[in-house]
C-alpha cells in the first residue's frame, strides 16, 4: 500500500455512475474526470516554523471533493488512487 509523505493523502477515486437516471450509458470519452473519493491513507502533516507536526483536517474512511485537475493518479491491482496535497481537497462528504 501507498504510504504519503507530509501532508499529502491517497484517496481511492470513485467513479460515477455509467448511466444516467434516464437509462442513458455514458461513453468513457464524454465523462467528466472524478472528483470524490475516499481516504485510504494520510500522512505525517506539513512542519510548521517551530519544528512541530501540523495535524491534517482530513481522516481515513471520508470521503472528500478534491479539485478537477489536483494530483497525481496511481493504478494498484487495477484500483485507481489518487495521491494528493491536503491543500488540493475542497471538502469533506458528510
Amino acid at each position: 500500500m501507498l504510504k504519503p509523505l507530509g501532508d499529502r493523502i491517497v484517496v481511492k477515486v470513485i467513479e460515477d455512475t455509467e448511466q444516467t437516471s434516464g437509462g442513458i450509458f455514458i461513453p468513457d470519452s464524454a465523462k467528466e474526470k472524478p472528483q470524490k473519493g475516499e481516504v485510504v491513507a494520510i500522512g505525517l502533516g506539513k512542519m510548521n516554523d517551530k519544528g512541530e507536526r501540523e495535524p491534517l483536517d482530513v481522516k481515513v474512511g471520508e470521503t472528500v471533493l478534491y479539485a478537477k485537475y489536483a494530483g497525481t493518479d496511481v493504478k494498484i491491482d487495477g484500483t485507481e488512487y489518487k495521491i494528493l496535497s491536503i491543500k488540493d481537497t475542497l471538502a469533506v462528504i458528510e
